[in-house]
């Protein structure tokens, strides 16, 4: 029964003309969804465990999983994060080749940042991974803390909410962002995800 829900799935997201979500069906991530089958990454850096999806990488080597299709013009991403280790938790938005919209929560400068981002696959020399600040927004941030995590993009409008307190927005067009393509997820330590919802919004 098992395998049959799990072949259901993997059929129900291949109809959705190459988009992770559709406005009939929101995307979530549970024990049910076949990892593989919809996210490309290193099996001993992401795993999923009972609703959770826990990423573990290092200070000199970034832990990173990214979605097989593209997410839709429009769209809208919550989920709640705890970084456990280290400091750096990135969600990547439309990813393009090497190219990224970097949001994301950062220990040490407690803020929260959207930036410009590039990240070349299977190389791990500093400036081929991260990128520089566009904006950035003080918050207290912690190990071992849950944050939730509300991104919407909306006509080339991005808005960064966390405990839907601190936020940050921007124009993707002005700031010279990518406009389109796959979803990310980035640590330099570890960190857990939970209630990963992704749902497209109508153009």
């Amino acid at each position: 029964m098992k395998n049959i829900i799990i072949i259901a799935i993997s059929i129900l997201f291949a109809s959705c003309a190459g988009s992770i979500a559709t406005t009939e069906k929101e995307y979530h991530i549970n024990k049910t969804v076949a990892l593989k089958s919809e996210w490309k990454s290193n099996p001993k850096e992401w795993r999923l465990e009972n609703d959770t999806l826990t990423g573990s990488g290092g200070p000199m080597h970034w832990a990173v999983i990214e979605s097989k299709k593209k997410l839709p013009k429009n769209y809208e991403i919550d989920f709640k994060v705890n970084i456990t280790r280290e400091s750096l938790f990135e969600v990547m938005l439309n990813i393009d080749k090497e190219n990224y919209i970097r949001t994301y929560l950062y220990n040490i400068d407690q803020n929260i940042v959207i930036g410009k981002g590039v990240y070349k696959k299977g190389s791990d020399e500093y400036e081929k991974r991260g990128g520089p600040t566009l904006f950035k927004k003080p918050m207290k941030l912690e190990n071992n803390q849950w944050y939730a995590v509300k991104i919407r993009v909306a006509n080339n409008q991005l808005f960064f909410s966390v405990n839907n307190e601190t936020f940050l927005e921007c124009s993707i067009e002005k700031s010279k962002l990518s406009q389109q393509g796959k979803l990310g997820f980035l640590t330099n330590g570890e960190a857990k995800i939970t209630d990963l919802k992704i749902q497209k919004l109508k153009d």
